[in-house]
């Protein structure tokens, strides 16, 4: 018998937070589901644990598999569910207890929605509380909002009608970055809904973890997005492109600076993104403002540093 759900977890080298992330699944409210465990060519004690949990609890499922990224892993759930509907959850993120019964809610009263959302709140490395919520547009949106920033924040947000991955097609193999918003963007073009939930129901954990060879791919991957849409919407593009890579460059001009890299690396992006369109401090002053204190102000701070050392 199906499932309402499938619940899709890539798991690599995640021992240090599956097992939280797991009880975070199994503790929902509602238990109408399946939980493929999907371990991507694991070298650590992913696949131990993941095992642990198959044996105690029937709902969860194990597949191990070579090391094929994270697309096509999900893209290997999509394919193994015959659920109504598959929800996604990376391996050190954790759902809140009502998450999937108010996404069932929210999608049986909307048979037009194609994918669901909910507001997350950002995690400590330990997977403490912070209090802290992602500001994210939740309603009337529109292909471009996935060219500017990513309302839903992270792929463990999304809850998809399966009818959607039918008809759009399922996450590009070719792409580990911008992969979730290259997928939105195509759902959005057509007649599915995407619309959030005034509600958080994820907790998205923040590491160190993130060197700057990956900032690169990440802006690779942005640009491999833009491409692809602008296949889809020409017109839309070529309105959007300049503004919105002085979206995303501040993006990662600010995660350079939260991740304590050299303040040259958050330099250049900053740069890079008022040199593709300075009215960005214009259309959105405070976050542009406080990006430039925070990243231009680490390097003079370096700057004299070095002189007082040197000196």
């Amino acid at each position: 018998m199906n499932t309402t759900f499938t619940v899709v977890m890539p798991a690599y080298n995640a021992a240090a937070y599956l097992a939280q992330t797991i009880e975070s699944v199994l503790s929902q409210s509602f238990t109408d589901f399946e939980l493929l465990i999907i371990d991507d060519g694991s070298t650590d004690n992913t696949a131990v644990i993941a095992e642990n949990y198959r044996q105690k609890d029937k709902r969860v499922k194990l597949f191990i598999q070579s090391n094929q990224g994270v697309s096509a892993t999900r893209n290997q759930g999509i394919e193994s569910s015959s659920s109504q509907y598959i929800a996604f959850i990376d391996a050190d993120d954790q759902w809140f207890p009502d998450n999937l019964a108010l996404h069932y809610e929210h999608l049986e009263k909307n048979p037009d929605l194609g994918v669901s959302y909910a507001k997350v709140e950002f995690l400590t490395p330990d997977g403490k509380h912070t209090g802290k919520i992602a500001k994210g547009r939740l309603t009337e949106l529109q292909p471009e909002h996935f060219l500017y920033d990513n309302p839903t924040m992270t792929a463990s947000n999304l809850v998809v009608r399966r009818q959607v991955f039918q008809e759009i097609g399922c996450f590009d193999c070719n792409m580990n970055y911008s992969e979730d918003l290259d997928f939105l963007f195509r759902v959005a073009c057509s007649h599915w809904k995407i619309q959030g939930i005034n509600r958080v129901l994820l907790g998205y954990r923040t590491t160190q973890g993130g060197l700057s060879s990956q900032l690169d791919k990440m802006e690779e991957g942005w640009e491999t997005l833009m491409t692809k849409a602008k296949i889809i919407a020409p017109e839309l593009v070529e309105k959007h492109y300049l503004k919105a890579r002085s979206n995303h460059l501040r993006y990662l001009a600010r995660r350079a600076f939260r991740l304590r890299l050299s303040p040259q690396i958050g330099v250049d992006f900053l740069n890079r993104a008022l040199n593709s369109d300075w009215q960005l401090i214009v259309r959105e002053p405070r976050r542009t403002l406080l990006t430039i204190v925070a990243v231009y102000g680490s390097q003079i701070l370096q700057y004299m540093h070095f002189r007082k050392i040197t000196s």
